[in-house]
């Protein structure tokens, strides 16, 4: 039975497939190779299967080799526009920096106005107080004119009365001449009498209207302060409020910081000591504490302009990069599982500058194991910045730094898988994102 059907199997075959031969013929001898039909059919099953393997790798290779393309395509326009919110940013950055100039100008410019008008106030507030004195002089000698002249009239009564009383030796011609020289006398006194007290009179008055006059200047001078000092106040606690919220965006306590500031700024004569507008001893006036309450504020400014100065609320990189890693954790570049990531990267070419980013002092500056050539720079109020992977170090141990100063090159050093800068933020010896001093300072400085 599994005869026959092998019999019909091969027979079938023999009329698709039928039995060829191949002869190889040599000087001496021939011979010829038998290609049974499922000889025949294994041979074309197995060139199928190639031809057909060849078609699928062929694809698979022009796919990979378009998705790559994609790829690329994609990361490229990712940096562009990476590279231009960075331009965007740089420029917000200038645009404000330049703003706060133009403010602290607008402020010593008011500053000046305010100390110019208090000044003329106080000379004003003089001038009144002498011509008041001046008018209580001239009412008192206006009094005791009025008194003398009376007390005159008076005397010229009692003297008329006994001139007509009086009798014996003299003569009625001696009578009315003395009568009459004394007529003359008071008659001189009363009108000189008279003229001083019309002077003394027209002096009030004059005095009067100066007075008026003066106490008019003062009122438009107190409105026009009024002005300037709401302008001022208007424009400290604009400045002030994006400054407040920087310090507490980085968790930090703006008045902790300033207490530190003066603390080590506390000399006497210093550029820090209190700013305060001198009151004479005296109370204060209602200008003069509003005065001092922009002074306290430019004083408190000032402390955040050096607080901030010493705090690293700047860019490490000022060329072209991209950002490549975040803080946190993240699986191992080289393998070794999921591992913390203290900081942040920054990948651009070989050699470029990196700056401090705020003023400190180095107190590392070498190979340090993994990190490669490594910086490391304490800045005030227990905080630390460090920088890694560096291809060159520009700076010694001990050496004190500014903001902006170049402290090294970019470059791939120790535990790397390329070009870069590992960028870290320590805080009273704990590790915190830098973004977060990156991302308080932008729309300030």
């Amino acid at each position: 039975m599994l005869n026959r059907i092998a019999y019909r199997i091969h027979q079938t075959l023999e009329r698709h497939f039928p039995e060829q031969r191949l002869f190889l013929k040599s000087d001496t001898d021939t011979r010829f190779i038998r290609l049974r039909p499922a000889t025949q059919i294994i041979a074309m099953a197995g060139g199928a299967l190639a031809l057909a393997w060849t078609i699928v790798a062929t694809a698979l290779i022009m796919m990979d080799s378009i998705g790559a393309g994609s790829a690329r395509e994609q990361s490229a326009r990712q940096q562009a526009m990476y590279e231009e919110r960075l331009n965007a940013l740089s420029a917000d950055r200038d645009l404000r920096a330049e703003e706060a100039a133009r403010a602290q100008e607008r402020f010593n410019i008011a500053l000046e106005q305010v100390s110019d008008m208090q000044e003329r106030l106080l000379a004003s507030e003089d001038r009144r107080r002498e011509l008041e004195t001046g008018i209580d002089a001239i009412q008192e000698t206006l009094r005791r004119t009025i008194k003398e002249r009376d007390e005159a009239r008076a005397e010229a009564d009692r003297v008329t009365l006994a001139l007509n009383e009086q009798s014996g030796g003299a003569t009625e011609m001696g009578r009315a001449r003395d009568t009459l020289a004394t007529l003359e006398y008071l008659t001189d006194a009363l009108g000189m009498t008279a003229d001083e007290r019309n002077a003394e009179l027209a002096q009030a008055e004059a005095a009067r209207e100066e007075a008026l006059r003066i106490a008019e200047e003062k009122r438009a001078l107190e409105t026009r302060n009024d002005l300037i000092f709401a302008k001022l106040e208007e424009a400290v606690t604009v400045s002030m409020e994006p400054l407040d919220n920087m310090f507490r965006e980085v968790g930090m306590s703006p008045d902790v910081l300033l207490s530190a500031v003066r603390s080590g700024y506390s000399g006497q004569g210093g550029p820090l000591t209190p700013i305060s507008l001198s009151t004479s001893g005296g109370a204060p006036t209602l200008e003069e504490q509003r005065a001092n309450a922009i002074l306290s504020g430019l004083d408190r400014m000032n402390m955040y302009r050096i607080a901030a100065y010493n705090l690293p609320f700047a860019m490490p990189v000022k060329d072209s990069f991209r950002w490549t890693s975040g803080f946190g954790y993240r699986r191992d570049p080289k393998g070794a599982g999921t591992r913390m990531h203290e900081g942040t990267d920054m990948a651009g070419a070989y050699g470029t500058p990196i700056y401090a980013t705020a003023e400190g002092t180095v107190t590392f500056a070498g190979w340090h194991s993994g990190y490669g050539r490594h910086v490391k720079i304490r800045h005030a109020n227990g905080v630390v910045t460090t920088y890694s992977h560096l291809s060159q170090i520009r700076v010694d141990v001990g050496q004190r730094v500014s903001r902006g100063d170049r402290i090294g090159d970019m470059g791939n050093s120790g535990r790397s898988t390329g070009t870069h800068l590992h960028y870290e933020v320590h805080v009273n010896g704990t590790p915190v994102n830098p973004m977060t001093f990156i991302k308080a300072a932008k729309n300030v400085f």
